[in-house]
């Protein structure tokens, strides 16, 4: 721009400043996760505690809210600035917002909540492992009341869900979320019904794979998958996740199971997918909207498209096959790429989220979304938690529990205080498949490229269409950008069928 807004440049400034102490929280949250001693548990909720009130101090000051409305009327948000393109128009609008929302929330209960979450965090961890739902429930109510008035504070017109799910994926309600889920619980329903009637091998999967050829195996897939360990690593912890603070520091972490295959290779492409994403920000809008990420739904879509529509497609395997053999040698010589192919995508009901195959996998979404408005509502009460949950699990894909580990527990999103946030990975699921339409127009020869190996193009065509915009466009916008067609669950269900009529032939 010949002539830039001076106004603009000061509030980028401020912004950055705040971005900045983010990223250190996101530092925390990582060693917490990793690295962090177990009796660091105490000061380091007393660190996030005080990192988030000084953030949020930042954020709602009045330096940054003057430097805000020489820009954009806070009330009515009609742009006052001059010199400002489609793009800085776009980021302003989502300062107000973020600003509004931020303005909603007193400091002090700010920092409550984020040592809350962080203390939470470790009992669940505990909880989790000793199989103790009555050592993580106290934390939980205590949670569950500081959501509901979060909803509160920030305000809301017919759902006190719609302020939480709004944090995460701006732009859509809980009716709409409610009416999505009911048509993708329809359509999937008659595909378990069919699938279950045909056996499929995957024994091959499970066995002795020792984690450290696991976690080399992984390097190589991160690899081809362009992660630039210059700006990343891989570490383990109990929970995979993605973690980033700039462009240039992306980190993911993975779980092994010894006994499983597929666990770690499937979470390493998932959060690599994540880490693609923030590593494809502009740097240069760093500290403003322009380089975030436009949602959590978003978001998720990179890390499904990665690690369903590519990892678990038969050019990857082709590809990747021969090498998974020199890994692991002795383990797949009896087994040909196609019993593989199909062993990879076998898909029944089964306990655990982040292990559950590509059509049951928006039903333990379900499951968590129709817990979290009863507990939001009222209708439940934390401490009927688990036997709600083994009832519901019951209900959807015909399993039950043995323990609250592989129940209530298994996720580490409600220790976290991140209620209406569930939603985002089935959304973002059928997100990937809604945007794979335009990938194929595209690129027609994607599967012979990916056969030889060639990961590369996926990435650029990526950031192409949606790394590069940051929050210039919300999810819905990029979607009808991408592809010319309004968003809906179909591309995913299109999907789902023609894949499952091809293994199952």
């Amino acid at each position: 721009m010949k002539n830039p807004n001076k106004d603009y440049e000061k509030l980028h400034a401020i912004s950055r400043k705040a971005k900045v102490l983010d990223g250190v929280t996101s530092l925390l949250d990582w060693d917490q996760e990793t690295y962090m001693p177990p009796d660091g548990a105490g000061i380091r909720a007393e660190q996030l505690k005080t990192l988030a009130g000084i953030t949020h101090q930042m954020k709602t000051s009045k330096k940054f809210s003057n430097a805000l409305e020489k820009l954009i009327e806070v009330e009515s948000g009609k742009i006052i600035g001059k010199n400002l393109d489609d793009a800085q128009k776009s980021a302003l609008r989502c300062w107000r917002r973020d600003y509004l929302l931020a303005k909603a929330l007193p400091t002090k209960f700010v920092e409550e909540f984020a040592q809350l979450t962080s203390q939470a965090t470790q009992v669940w961890r505990n909880a989790r492992k000793e199989n103790a739902f009555h050592q993580f429930a106290p934390f939980l109510e205590k949670i569950v009341q500081m959501v509901k008035k979060k909803a509160d504070l920030i305000g809301y017109k017919e759902h006190p869900y719609d302020a939480l799910i709004d944090l995460y994926e701006h732009g859509i309600s809980t009716k709409e979320v409610s009416e999505v889920f009911a048509k993708l619980r329809k359509s999937i329903a008659p595909l378990i019904d069919k699938i279950s009637k045909k056996t499929v091998n995957d024994s091959f999967l499970y066995g002795q794979f020792p984690q450290d050829q696991q976690i080399k195996f992984g390097h190589e897939i991160l690899k081809a998958m362009d992660y630039d360990l210059s700006k990343g690593r891989l570490d383990l912890s109990a929970h995979p996740f993605s973690s980033a603070c700039h462009p240039t520091d992306s980190r993911i972490t993975t779980r092994v199971n010894e006994k499983s295959i597929m666990s770690n290779i499937g979470a390493v492409i998932h959060e690599c997918g994540h880490a693609l994403y923030e590593m494809g920000l502009p740097v240069d809008q760093y500290g403003s909207p322009l380089g975030e990420a436009v949602s959590l739904g978003m978001h998720e879509s990179q890390s499904r498209w990665w690690e369903t529509r590519i990892g678990l497609s038969k050019p990857f395997w082709k590809y990747f096959y021969p090498s998974l053999k020199q890994h692991f040698k002795g383990k797949f010589d009896a087994i040909s790429l196609d019993d593989f192919y199909k062993g990879i995508n076998k898909a029944e009901p089964s306990l655990i989220r982040i292990e559950a195959d590509e059509v049951t996998y928006p039903l333990h979404i379900v499951l968590r979304f129709e817990l979290e408005l009863a507990l939001i509502e009222g209708k439940l009460k934390v401490r009927d938690l688990p036997e709600a949950w083994n009832a519901k699990i019951k209900e959807l894909l015909h399993v039950s529990p043995k323990n609250n580990a592989e129940g209530c527990l298994q996720d580490i999103h409600w220790s976290m205080g991140a209620f209406g946030y569930f939603p985002t990975y089935a959304l973002g699921t059928m997100y990937a498949s809604h945007l794979f339409l335009a990938f194929a127009k595209d690129h027609p020869d994607w599967q012979e490229r990916v056969s030889k190996g060639d990961l590369k193009f996926i990435k650029d065509w990526l950031h192409k269409t949606v790394y590069q915009y940051g929050r210039h466009y919300t999810s819905k916008e990029l979607l009808l950008n991408a592809t010319g067609r309004p968003f809906s669950s179909d591309a995913f269900v299109d999907y789902l069928k023609a894949k499952y009529d091809d293994i199952l032939k």
